[in-house]
């Protein structure tokens, strides 16, 4: 159990630092925003509190550290700097590598962390240097040092815990210490569900707690230490004193305090105030109340008649969601397309008996199983923005390193996107971002030559463009160099020296393997591996890419990429006795192709098509698939960057969803094949690449040259 709540830990500090990355350089455009103050000081209390109560010691003592010295900007007592900010990052890597460390034996370079910690208590004013140095003080500690608290207020918590708490390796005891360190702090036990022997439970928690807390951190700080726990336990935070009232003026009457706990009616209270004896006395003797919670109440009427403080803010409420293993979400998906299968084979076995009943129930299941299929995708989506936010670090960091000034814009970070088809960005995106600093954002001095802004700017944003998303990654920087690219690709014999072709087709070059105009290697780029690799990755993902540039003006890198890569909507065709399924996004229409059309081309791929003349490729051809040709024959039309092109079938079946499955291992490497897919019969259909096919056509044309 322990080391499932490790496990947790680990991954909710990971989206803690992530968080924590996103905020500090949020901080930074706008250091005075005190909610971003608020947010990075939450995170670190949280990975600092969690760390300790699950073992993780050293990230604990860590981050304990920095954020200590980053109280003093969330009281005001420092400003948020250049230098902090760039030393929080610092130490935000540094906990990350502390923690990837405590999973998998490693080396952590310990004497960095000092480093940081001394590099921020430099940053600290000198009056303020003792509070750094230790522990954050309470409230005697500071009336010793002859300073008067300020703001003091007194609150009451309740802390009931969850019977099960302890199974999760959380120790209530840690929590009640830490609130001890906020203040003058006074603990009463409450036993009075503690169960008899013979039904009590030793792994759980029976006891709950009183806490009566002087202090001048407010509520925030003590929700923050409940904050990993507080939707497991029962946690009541009360202001019962402001420090405002008469401190000669009598607290509430202990009947009182009781009534407002709920541990009370008032009519009871009211039937024992009619008797001699005191009012405690009375309550224990006809067990109306317990012991201990009079002794509670007694203590806070004590306390608070030397202390008086107020504060009032509205408690958080907790986050209705669920933590589930992206495995789990993976057998979701796999068994939902196994689902759309058997919908498919019952949808066409009960059209093939003409039953109406079974149509209806055939009709219905297929009515479920998309509502089904469309909720269990939807479950794996999450915004694109998660991965935005990487990328701001990613220019900050590559724009000091290149001595450049740059900004990086975003749009569209709420856009939905398969965690799958994300987590295969990353690698393609970091590419695009690092060459667009280094080879399109001029430096300082040649953009304001250039009559520009100092500073250039990166603009990364995502929109929907039907089951697809656009992903538009674009800098103002000098524009690709259309003569040197061309060069370069007639010297590697890429482009013949003589032909004529467009600027697309001069800037796709970059995306050849070791293709680089760069004339000195650096540690950014100038090797010609990188955006080889990233029409790789795209091409993977079953997307497309475009380039467009504007020389002095920027340059424009747009992905296309489908929304999901498990189920896609796709048109059905066939070849003979074998099925094909080509995906519907890039289909535009289809239409005949008769005897008499394609004699009247002379042997040449070309079909005349409403006065436009769109080439085709003739599937069976290419496949070198046997048997007669039809006399009419289907030709599927298909937008491929932006490119018309014909794929000629023998028959199209209609439309078809289909679940895409992997190829084996004999099959990978098959150009043309992105998977395959399983009828509705049994039969197994191959998904078509079109764009490749396309591709591994012009190639064979131009070497035939």
């Amino acid at each position: 159990m322990m080391e499932q709540a490790m496990a947790t830990y680990r991954e909710e500090a990971a989206e803690l630092l992530a968080e924590l990355e996103t905020s500090l350089l949020d901080l930074e455009e706008t250091p005075d925003d005190d909610d971003l103050i608020n947010r990075v000081f939450r995170a670190m209390h949280t990975i600092k509190g969690s760390g300790a109560m699950f073992g993780f010691d050293e990230i604990a003592a860590f981050t304990h550290e920095v954020e200590t010295v980053f109280d003093l900007v969330r009281n005001g007592k420092m400003a948020v700097t250049k230098q902090l900010l760039d030393l929080t990052l610092t130490s935000r890597d540094h906990i990350l590598a502390l923690l990837n460390d405590s999973g998998i034996a490693g080396e952590v370079d310990r004497s960095r962390g000092d480093e940081i910690i001394s590099g921020l208590r430099l940053l600290v004013p000198k009056a303020d240097m003792v509070e750094v140095a230790s522990d954050v003080p309470n409230v005697s500690a500071l009336s010793m040092a002859g300073e008067e608290p300020a703001d003091e207020k007194t609150w009451r918590i309740r802390f009931r815990p969850a019977p099960e708490i302890l199974l999760c390796g959380t120790n209530p005891i840690s929590l009640i210490n830490e609130l001890r360190g906020l203040g003058v702090c006074y603990v009463i036990a409450q036993f009075d569900e503690v169960p008899l022997l013979d039904s009590l439970v030793p792994e759980h928690c029976h006891i709950y707690w009183d806490i009566i807390l002087t202090s001048t951190r407010g509520e925030d700080a003590i929700r923050d230490v409940f904050i990993f726990v507080e939707d497991d336990c029962d946690i009541r935070i009360e202001l019962i004193d402001s420090g405002k009232i008469d401190p000669d003026q009598d607290y509430k009457k202990l009947g009182n305090i009781l009534v407002e706990r709920g541990d009370l009616s008032l009519e009871e209270m009211q039937k024992v105030l009619l008797q001699q004896k005191r009012f405690g006395e009375l309550l224990v003797e006809q067990e109306i109340v317990s012991p201990g919670k009079v002794q509670s109440a007694l203590v806070e009427q004590q306390h608070v008649k030397n202390v008086r403080k107020e504060r009032s803010e509205a408690p958080q409420e907790a986050a209705a969601s669920i933590r589930v293993p992206a495995e789990k979400l993976d057998q979701l998906i796999n068994l939902v397309g196994e689902m759309v299968t058997v919908q498919a084979h019952l949808s066409q076995v009960s059209m093939a008996g003409r039953d109406s009943t079974y149509i209806a129930i055939a009709e219905e299941v297929e009515r479920l199983t998309n509502e089904l299929r469309d909720t269990a995708l939807n479950i794996r989506m999450l915004p694109i923005g998660s991965t935005f936010s990487k990328f701001k670090r990613l220019v900050r960091d590559l724009s000091q390193e290149l001595g450049k000034e740059i900004e990086m814009e975003t749009f569209g970070a709420d856009t939905e996107l398969d965690k799958t088809v994300i987590e295969k960005l990353n690698d393609p995106l970091v590419h695009i971002i690092r060459n667009s600093i280094d080879h399109g954002v001029e430096m300082p001095e040649a953009r304001l030559a250039a009559g520009k802004s100092s500073t250039g700017t990166v603009t990364l944003g995502a929109e929907h463009s039907g089951d697809s998303v656009l992903i538009t990654i674009r800098d103002d920087g000098g524009g690709l160099d259309r003569n040197a690219i061309r060069a370069k690709a007639v010297e590697r014999g890429l482009l013949n020296a003589n032909a004529e072709v467009s600027d697309k087709e001069i800037y796709a070059q970059i995306f050849a393997p070791g293709f680089s105009t760069a004339t000195a290697v650096t540690s950014v780029s100038g090797r010609g591996v990188g955006m080889d690799v990233v029409k790789r990755g795209i091409d993977g993902l079953r997307g497309s890419i475009g380039v467009d540039s504007v020389p002095g003006v920027g340059t424009t890198i747009t992905l296309k990429i489908p929304l999901t890569l498990a189920i896609i909507d796709s048109l059905l065709v066939k070849i003979g006795t074998d099925h094909f399924v080509l995906p519907l996004a890039t289909v535009e229409e289809c239409i005949e192709l008769t005897s008499a059309d394609v004699l009247n081309s002379h042997g040449r791929h070309l079909a005349n098509v409403r006065g436009a003349i769109i080439p085709y490729i003739p599937l069976r051809e290419h496949f070198m698939i046997a048997g007669e040709r039809p006399d009419i024959e289907q030709i599927v039309i298909a937008n491929i960057h932006d490119t018309k092109v014909g794929f000629v079938v023998d028959k199209v079946l209609g439309e078809h969803q289909a679940v895409i499955k992997s190829l084996g291992k004999m099959y990978r490497d098959v150009k043309g094949l992105s998977g395959a897919t399983i009828l509705g019969d049994g039969n197994v259909a191959l998904i078509l690449d079109m764009a490749v096919l396309l591709q591994n056509i012009e190639q064979q044309e131009r070497e035939s040259l």
